[in-house]
């Protein structure tokens, strides 16, 4: 993998966080700069984003209660990090079935949970023949055909809301899963393509190629669909790097206003990977991210770190970088993504949420600003099962379960004729009386008829065209036979006629005053 460039100085960083402290838009250099604090620039720059969440948000931090649905394991990337993916060795089945799907989420909203994550491989079937078959043999052209089914049965079966995470996504597929979810999300991670060069994290994973991604997370733009998004700190990317992404994340809300919130995630090494031996970033290396992208993103966005991947005290200390989030937490199902760390619980988040002086809210998968204005971010289907799980401030009714909820139309029955077809014509009944000029077939009025049988002799229509025009050069009154022979003028006569009507007063005026 390619070297990355040097760390910003201590200039740099000096020049920077006074910026910060000041509310100064940021360039690029300094957002990196302030990626590289530690030590007392550290405090300082914790200070400037807590300040700004704190104007954002007030001392609300939210979170929501969701169960996590693995859908596949299977995937056609190869990321060296990973260990959600697995071969299809290593699964009893390549899908979890639309009864396991629902078995898993129905227990969700007996706890409780208000949201189902759907998390799954890119593209299985491109990769796998077993995953291919499987869908086949039950009538889907794709992972996400299938992902759009169960989401249906989900909502129909508990009221929970999916929230989709199903990889790289085109237009169209995004446009399809919109009527099935609240929200959906990808991770950028970075947007540094040198990751994906070989000996990189990303070398062969075709669906973690940066432009790959910022182009469904713009396609989701487009759409208007409330979008997850976020950066992995710690797999070999540079602060400037890491400010990059950033960057490249503002730049797209700015353009559509649909990224509900941004994701700080700390890398995290696992046995029985390519990485497992590589260096997890520091503890002030990763608080200097989090609080750096609170002061790119501002005040308003949703900043979010998972509160399994810290121990307790460095949860304190995400909240003092700026984090108005912990995330979806799970009281029933493990995370599949990092299953060596189990979730806290929600009463350890609720303590060390009010040791920051903060209250600790529940909300729905899609966010307050998206849920109490749903035009155009919710698709129709959508606004009922939101709506039922809604409190007055946008958030989630804390303590209601989900119930089932009807998403598809019902069938259409007909009513049974009661009345005849009085209007209807009976056999032999013929035309109608004004079926002429129902059909156009009438006869031109006598006037018309007359006027064109007519002939008047040449001599003659020449002197009364001739007189006609005089007089309207003048704007004098014409007699009615002189303007029946204007209608009959042709040739020199036709074209007199016209320079006449082009240079007459009226148009003049009208041509005037338009310029």
């Amino acid at each position: 993998m390619p070297q990355a460039p040097a760390r910003p100085s201590g200039h740099e960083l000096r020049r920077a966080l006074v910026r910060a402290e000041r509310g100064v838009a940021l360039s690029l250099d300094e957002a990196a700069a302030l990626a590289g604090a530690r030590g007392e620039g550290l405090d300082r720059l914790l200070a400037v984003a807590a300040r700004l969440r704190d104007l954002g948000h007030g001392d609300v931090v939210t979170y929501s209660r969701k169960v996590f649905i693995p859908i596949t394991m299977l995937c056609r990337d190869h990321c060296h990090y990973c260990v959600f993916a697995k071969p299809p060795a290593k699964l009893e089945a390549p899908f979890l079935t639309p009864d396991e799907v629902v078995s898993i989420a129905r227990a969700g909203a007996e706890a409780g949970c208000k949201e189902a994550l759907f998390t799954l491989g890119d593209r299985p079937e491109d990769r796998y023949e077993i995953a291919r078959a499987w869908l086949d043999e039950r009538g889907f052209d794709s992972t996400l055909d299938y992902v759009r089914a169960v989401a249906i049965r989900v909502i129909e079966e508990t009221g929970l809301l999916p929230h989709l995470n199903p990889g790289v996504m085109s237009y169209e597929e995004i446009a399809r899963l919109k009527h099935v979810s609240a929200s959906m999300g990808i991770m950028l991670e970075t947007a540094s393509a040198r990751l994906s060069a070989k000996g990189g994290p990303h070398h062969g994973s075709p669906d973690k190629v940066p432009a790959v991604r910022l182009r469904t997370i713009e396609d989701a733009g487009r759409l208007a669909v409330p979008f997850t998004t976020g950066i992995l700190v710690g797999i070999g990317e540079t602060e400037r790097e890491r400010a990059e992404a950033l960057f490249e994340i503002r730049d797209l809300h700015r353009r559509y206003r649909n990224v509900q919130e941004v994701i700080v995630q700390n890398f995290r090494a696992k046995p029985g990977t390519a990485m497992h031996a590589a260096p997890e970033p520091g503890d002030e290396e990763f608080l200097a991210a989090v609080a750096t992208a609170r002061i790119v993103l501002g005040p308003r966005m949703h900043v979010q770190a998972p509160p399994n991947l810290s121990d307790p005290a460095q949860r304190l200390r995400l909240l003092d970088a700026g984090i108005d989030d912990w995330g979806g937490v799970s009281p029933i199902t493990p995370d599949h993504v990092n299953p060596e760390k189990p979730w806290p619980s929600i009463d350890a988040l609720q303590a060390t949420t009010s040791a920051r002086g903060k209250r600790l809210r529940e909300r729905l998968t899609v966010y307050p600003e998206f849920a109490a204005k749903p035009d155009p971010f919710l698709a129709g289907k959508m606004r009922a099962p939101v709506a039922a799980l809604l409190g007055h401030d946008g958030r989630a009714v804390e303590g209601q379960r989900p119930l089932p909820i009807p998403w598809q139309d019902p069938d259409v029955r007909w009513k049974p004729r009661t009345i005849a077809l009085t209007f209807a014509k009976g056999a032999g009944a013929g035309l109608r009386e004004d079926a002429d000029a129902v059909y156009g077939e009438i006869d031109l009025p006598p006037a018309t008829t007359d006027w064109e049988r007519g002939h008047v002799e040449p001599a003659r229509l020449e002197g009364e065209i001739r007189s006609a025009l005089r007089k309207a050069s003048a704007h004098r009154a014409i007699s009615d036979e002189e303007a029946l022979a204007l209608f009959r003028a042709e040739g020199d006569a036709l074209d007199a006629l016209c320079r006449v009507a082009d240079d007459s007063e009226p148009r003049r005026s009208v041509t005037t005053s338009r310029t």
